[in-house]
């Protein structure tokens, strides 16, 4: 395993992007607070390099820019709350960075096709997330934070 995780840390991929100390240090800034209204100058600034050096490492080892990584880090976890718990979508919205439950509702939809409240009510909630797609491809929902 660690031969593995050597030889790709020097490629794309989640080896290389938590070897970059900036980048895994903006990959858990991202995971442990995503209702935080990040900017990619406040996450460069957090991190302690420019917004250029940050979007062009951080996009070359996870392989999406930062605010399109946290968009989609949001409805991960937006998915998840909906599917595991009863919070209404206000305080979801909020555990995710979103103002508004309209806001979220507007991007989650766009995300997965479908509104949250049709998401949460859809069979196998309350355990999995399946069934929803994120960039044409099928979409799992992390089973941890």
């Amino acid at each position: 395993m660690r031969a593995w995780a050597t030889d790709r840390a020097s490629g794309p991929g989640w080896p290389a992007a938590l070897a970059d100390p900036v980048v895994a240090e903006a990959l858990r800034l991202l995971h442990t607070s995503p209702e935080a209204p990040w900017t990619n100058a406040l996450l460069a600034s957090r991190t302690g390099v420019s917004r250029a050096t940050l979007t062009r490492r951080f996009t070359a080892l996870v392989g999406r820019a930062p605010m399109t990584y946290l968009t989609w880090w949001r409805m991960a976890r937006a998915a998840k709350l909906l599917r595991e718990t009863t919070h209404p979508l206000e305080a979801v919205a909020r555990q995710v960075g979103y103002s508004s439950p309209y806001a979220l509702s507007h991007a989650f939809t766009r995300t997965f096709g479908v509104t949250p409240g049709r998401y949460r009510k859809a069979p196998g909630a309350h355990g999995t997330a399946a069934g929803a797609t994120l960039e044409g491809r099928e979409f799992s929902v992390p089973l941890s934070s």
